[in-house]
């Protein structure tokens, strides 16, 4: 009985994943989680080569789908160089304030 729940569990994971590589939310989704990381890092440790560690990650995780930015401030610069359309900047500025909001009270939630 076990075994099939954590089977048909996987099963359910596995298809929502494959509908949301081909969803529009990924990229919002990845700027989220990078933000989430690296305010989760800066708050948790302070440690410059933790913080610099989590942002190389990042970006190498997340740069091929949505061009690693999780800053709204590197979002503005890619509006202006013609990267982003207005609409991608507004999610990409949600998503990240978001995410940052949220690494915000996981760290005082679990400190």
């Amino acid at each position: 009985m076990q075994g099939d729940f954590a089977f048909v569990a996987q099963l359910r994971g596995q298809l929502l994943l494959m509908l949301l590589v081909d969803m529009w939310v990924v990229p919002y989704l990845a700027e989220f989680m990078g933000t989430f990381a690296l305010l989760l890092s800066i708050f948790a440790t302070g440690n410059f080569a933790v913080i610099g560690a989590t942002l190389a990650a990042v970006i190498y995780l997340i740069g091929g789908v949505s061009g690693g930015h999780v800053n709204p401030a590197v979002s503005l610069a890619m509006y202006v160089k013609g990267s982003l359309s207005s609409s991608e900047l507004a999610g990409y500025v949600v998503a990240q304030l978001l995410g940052g909001l949220a690494g915000f009270y996981t760290f005082k939630t679990l400190a």
